[in-house]
């Protein structure tokens, strides 16, 4: 990490304002985490009260990352995997996963948050000896940074994993969203994928608690379509099923359709 992003942590840890809720701390609550506070815990259960399904879709979406990761590690060999939003880490993070597959798989986490941020040393001590783990304080309107610092951890002359788990919805324009995540992929080269899902509006009572939550002065975060977020997708090769709910992409066993669509495609 540079000095100019020593300081920029420094400066965002001191301006943390813990009596805003986070959308990071309130999902770290929901999924059973202690990394939170009152206000995050406040607003995690009204928002519970209004859309009970916010809870299973907060566990589905560890899950789905835990199937994407293990499949691209083991079967499409990857092992560079760059993990933008990564959020407040709890059990099974992107970097347990690909190393328990493949021990010598090298991982970037991007984040702004300062509680996040706060836990990256933990990360980057927790790794395999063959392995490598990075983290770069960075944000995802700014995918060319984002991409200048990863080269200096990942190989980009091997295929790469990037992945955009559930945080694009905090971009409120269409044509943004594919525009970031279009960046980020003309960077990678042929052969890398592209894992990504997000909340969808596909359920009663999801939009009424997206606004109360939004309404608490957090950072509001778009509820969309499933074919919205399947043309996030355009120009790539989507592995089979395709988008479709998370709980249910490649899934071992039957389980309910939760409301976050996502699926995984490779650059051809």
């Amino acid at each position: 990490m540079t000095q100019e992003s020593t300081t920029q942590q420094q400066s965002r840890s001191e301006a943390l304002d813990t009596g805003v809720p986070h959308s990071a701390r309130i999902w770290n609550y929901w999924m059973g985490g202690k990394d939170n506070f009152a206000a995050d815990r406040a607003a995690g259960d009204a928002y519970k009260a209004h859309f009970p399904g916010i809870v299973p879709l907060a566990k589905q979406s560890r899950r789905f990352l835990i199937r994407a990761v293990h499949h691209l590690a083991t079967e499409a060999g990857i092992r560079n995997f760059l993990d933008i939003g990564t959020g407040l880490p709890t059990m099974d993070n992107t970097h347990q996963v690909a190393q328990r597959a493949a021990p010598d798989s090298r991982i970037v986490y991007v984040d702004n948050d300062p509680l996040v941020l706060a836990h990256a040393r933990a990360l980057l001590s927790n790794t395999t000896p063959e392995g490598v783990t990075g983290y770069v304080d960075g944000d995802f309107h700014e995918p060319e940074r984002i991409v200048a610092d990863a080269r200096n951890i990942l190989n980009f002359s091997q295929p790469i994993a990037v992945m955009f788990m559930g945080v694009l919805g905090h971009v409120a324009d269409d044509d943004e969203v594919r525009s970031i995540v279009g960046r980020v992929m003309a960077a990678v080269p042929s052969g890398s994928y592209l894992v990504l899902w997000d909340s969808t509006n596909t359920s009663e009572g999801f939009d009424e608690a997206q606004q109360g939550y939004d309404d608490t002065g957090a950072v509001p975060y778009i509820l969309r379509s499933p074919a919205q977020i399947e043309r996030c997708f355009d120009g790539l090769e989507l592995l089979e099923p395709g988008v479709v709910s998370i709980s249910q992409w490649r899934s071992d066993t039957a389980t309910e359709a939760v409301d976050g669509y996502g699926g995984v495609a490779r650059k051809p």
